[in-house]
Order: structure tokens, then sequence, then C-alpha cells
């Protein structure tokens, strides 16, 4: 019987003990959440008063005479004019101080630790010595010096072609009887020399010389971004020539103001924005602490990126031209690609977009670092292109869609995004094309078919979390069918090279017909 009783009152306090720690962890659940709401309260009530901060000195400031007003119209555009810069920080710098956001962070370092960890065990069991000689990254970065040598030459020229054109016709307009001549031959210039000059003569080096993809990369991007500055650079200064024409009243503006000065213009050449303005809104000091640690990071997002092409698409696609075409192959070779497609996609959005260009805007004090939004919230496709790429998103919007619907009295917005969606698509498979070399229109297509279709199902209205998750998924999907696809015709155009290809061959996918039965004695990669 005392046994009993002893029995009883054990298991009544372990009863009472199971209830208090599942009480504690309610309320340690209670505890966290709160603390993580406060903490994201107070961010963004951080963010609501910075941006009134920002839009107070406009709205309070005293009124300004005709010709303070004058020269404020000349360098800076009002709303409905262009772009306005203000001083800001780039989302995921904020998001990172909240550390629940960092852990994320941290959780893809560990996973590059752990890449590093299986390749350096796997090439120590097959080679019995630590193998680290990176050998596709040096291939990929292949002929640096002629790299070098090409991009100072497009740089070089753009920095003295556009602006030097633009200063002759801009200076020696009003006094030229010949008005209408004299701006047809500077605009026929200027579109051979972006032509020729910066459109066919990068690209036919970057052929001839055969240089591998990273290389490749980095001289066609530098051709689209300078191409793409040049633009708005003569876009934005030609109509403020033509507005001071008409000022009959204003000869000061006419030579101080409306045409910038060469350093204003090589400043806009390095900073990270698309958008030229006379000025931009500036940081008082420079951080180089900041600049080394993204730099860094680039570095480490180059490493991360090889790291998954040598543990998950290599292997895989080294041998898939070996085996015949089938469906069940096709679907596993998509799902399989989804995981790596998704960490390239995050890497390159980290590396360039966050890092690389913060680093550029430190370095140049350049305050407004609004580079990207949240698009990882979109719920909407159209939503995910303004925000994905702020910085081109700018471009096109301003200089292709507003340009087409002022030309065309606002009367034609649907075929006005039908030419964005269009550029950007021949853009983007115009850069895969040259830097893969070879002709496979996959981009071209998602970016054509899906994306419209997508742009238009998957609209602005929509905002439920479902639609996040369709949003995703179609991402998800997406980046998959683009590392299948290119990796299969990447391997099948070297196993399978063709002596004499005409025009057709080179139009057709290599890898609908190339059949190999055994791996070549010697391929690069």
């Amino acid at each position: 019987m005392a046994c009993f009783i002893v029995v009883k009152i054990i298991v009544c306090v372990c009863v009472c003990v199971c209830v208090c720690v599942c009480v504690c962890v309610c309320h340690l659940k209670l505890d966290l959440m709160k603390q993580f709401d406060s903490q994201v309260n107070e961010f963004m009530d951080c963010l609501i008063e910075e941006s009134t901060s920002l839009e107070s000195p406009l709205l309070l400031s005293s009124p300004m005479s005709d010709k303070e007003r004058s020269k404020m119209r000349h360098l800076r555009p009002s709303q409905d004019q262009g772009k306005q810069f203000v001083i800001r920080r780039s989302l995921l710098d904020e998001l990172f101080e909240v550390n629940h956001i960092r852990t994320i962070y941290h959780m893809f370092i560990a996973l590059l630790i752990l890449f590093i960890l299986s390749t350096l065990v796997v090439d120590f069991i097959d080679e019995g010595r630590l193998v680290l000689d990176f050998d596709l990254l040096v291939y990929a970065f292949g002929q640096l010096p002629l790299v070098v040598s090409i991009w100072l030459c497009m740089f070089l020229s753009v920095l003295v072609v556009p602006y030097g054109l633009f200063h002759i016709w801009a200076s020696h307009r009003q006094a030229s009887h010949r008005r209408t001549l004299r701006s047809l031959l500077a605009g026929f210039l200027y579109l051979l020399y972006q032509g020729i000059g910066l459109g066919f003569l990068p690209t036919y080096l970057v052929l001839k010389n055969g240089l591998p993809p990273a290389s490749r990369f980095i001289i066609i991007l530098e051709q689209v971004r300078l191409m793409m500055k040049a633009h708005s650079f003569i876009r934005e200064n030609v109509p403020r020539v033509l507005a001071a024409a008409r000022d009959k009243n204003s000869k000061e503006t006419n030579t101080s103001l409306v045409i910038p000065q060469v350093t204003q213009y090589l400043y806009f050449l390095f900073a990270p924005t698309l958008i030229y303005r006379d000025r931009y809104p500036r940081n008082p000091y420079i951080r180089w602490g900041y600049v080394a640690t993204k730099f860094m990071q680039v570095l480490g997002c180059l490493f991360y990126a090889y790291y998954v092409f040598v543990r998950l698409c290599i292997p895989q696609f080294r041998s898939i031209s070996l085996q015949l075409f089938d469906l069940r192959a096709m679907v596993l070779c998509i799902f399989n690609s989804i995981l790596p497609g998704v960490l390239v996609l995050f890497l390159a959005f980290f590396a360039f977009l966050h890092c690389w260009l913060n680093a550029f805007a430190e370095m140049l004090r350049f305050a407004d670092r609004m580079f990207y939004k949240d698009w990882w919230n979109s719920t909407s496709f159209a939503n995910y292109y303004r925000t994905w790429n702020v910085v081109v998103h700018d471009w096109l919007y301003y200089y292709v869609y507003r340009d087409i619907l002022w030309m065309s009295e606002k009367r034609f917005r649907a075929a006005a995004m039908l030419v964005v969606f269009t550029v950007s698509a021949v853009v983007h498979e115009y850069v895969l094309a040259i830097c893969f070399g070879f002709f496979y229109p996959v981009l071209f297509c998602l970016f054509m078919c899906f994306g419209m279709m997508f742009n238009f199902i998957l609209h602005d209205q929509r905002k439920g979390p479902i639609w996040n998750v369709i949003m995703w998924t179609s991402l998800f999907l997406g980046q998959g069918v683009l590392l299948c696809l290119y990796s299969q015709e990447w391997y099948a155009q070297r196993y399978c090279p063709l002596q004499e290809p005409s025009f057709l061959d080179l139009l057709k996918p290599r890898s609908w017909t190339c059949h190999q039965q055994t791996l070549p004695a010697e391929h690069i990669d």
C-alpha cells in the first residue's frame, strides 16, 4: 500500500512537471513572437520616419525665386518627368540587422562549408590527396588580359564619343543656320557608333578570340551596360538643350547648366544606376570596411557557384549525351536541376544586385541603394518583374515604356508592355547566345510565352499567400528548365561538333540529335 502511494505521488509530480514545462514553452513562444513583432514594428517605424524626413524638406522649404526654380528644373526632374533619387539603404542591409533574418544568411554559409567539405573528402578518397586546383574557374575566366584590353577600349570610346558628339551638337546648335541637318548628322553618327563601335566590334572580338564563358559574360554584360548608359545620357540631355533653345531669356542656362561637365558623365559611367542625372544624393564619407566586406562576399558567391556546379551540375550533365531522349529522363533532369538552378539564382542576385552594386555605391558615396525591392514577397509576376532588378527596370520603364506612351499619346499601353518584354527577352537571349556559343532560345520562349501569360494571370490584384506560393513554384520550375536544357546543349555542342555547319545547323539545337555511345577522351569540363 505504501509503495502504491509513493508511485502515485511520483506520477502526480511528473504530470505537474510536464504541465509546467508546457506552460513555460508556451510563454517562451509568445515572448519570442512578441519580440519579433516588436523588432519588425520598430523597423517599419524607422522606415516611415526616414521616408518622412526625406520628403519633409521638399514640403517645408521656403519659396524659391524664378531663377532658382529654373536651375532646379535642370538639376532634378519633377515627379512626372523621371526617377527621383533619395538617400536610402539596400533592403537586405536593413533586414540583416534582425537576427532572425540574418540566421538565413548563416544557413547559406553553413551549406557552402558542407559543399567544400564534401568535395574535399571525395577528392581525397578518389585521389589520395587534397585537390585544390579550381580548374573550372581557371578555364571560365581565361584570357583575362584580353578581356581587360577590350573593356578599356569600350569604356574609353563610351567616355569620348557620346559626350563629344553631344557637346559639339549642343555648343554649335544656337549659332548654326542648318540645325536640322546638324542634328540628323549627329544622330546618325551616334547610332552608327552604338551599332558598330559598341555593338558589333566587341561581339566580333569575343567570338574571334574564342573567349571562355565567364570572360564572355564580362565583355557582353559591360557592352549592354555601356550602351544603356550612353542612351540614358543622350536621352536625358537632348531635351534639356531643346528646351533651353526655346528659352530666349536665359543664355546662362544654355552655356553652364544644359551641357554637363565631363566629370559628371564620368561619375555616371561608374555609378550603379542607368538613369543619368547631373547630381545624385551622396553620403558624407566612405566605409572602406563595408566595401571590403562586399567584395569578399562577391568572391564567396563565386566559389559557392563553383561548388554548386562541381557537386550538383557537372556529374549529372557530363554523361547526358550517352542516353537517348525520353520523357522520363527529361522530367528527372528538370526536377534534379531545380536545386542548383535556384542556388545559382540566389547567388547571382546576392553577388551582383546586392554586394557588387553596394560596393561601388559605397566607393562613389552614391546614397540611393534601392537596387531591388522585396521581390521574394511578390504575389504576381508583374510585381516580380518590377522589383527583382530595379536598376534595369527603371531604364526599361522610362526609356522604352514611357517613351512609347509619349509617342502614341498614351493610347497603346498593351503594345508598350509587349515591346518592353520583347526588348528584355531579346537582350537576355543575345547575352546567353554569345556567352555560351550557341543559339537555343529557351529563355526567350519562357519570357515571351509563359512570362507574358503569367504577367496577366498573376497580376497585381492577386494578394493572397497562395499566389506567392504559385509564384515561387513557377520560378523554381523555370530555373530547373533553364539549367537542364542549357546544360544539355552545352555538352552536346562539345561531344558532337559539326565540321561544316550550315546556317540551319547553327539554329537547330545539337542536343536533339547528339547521342554518343562513349564519352570523348578529352573534354575541358
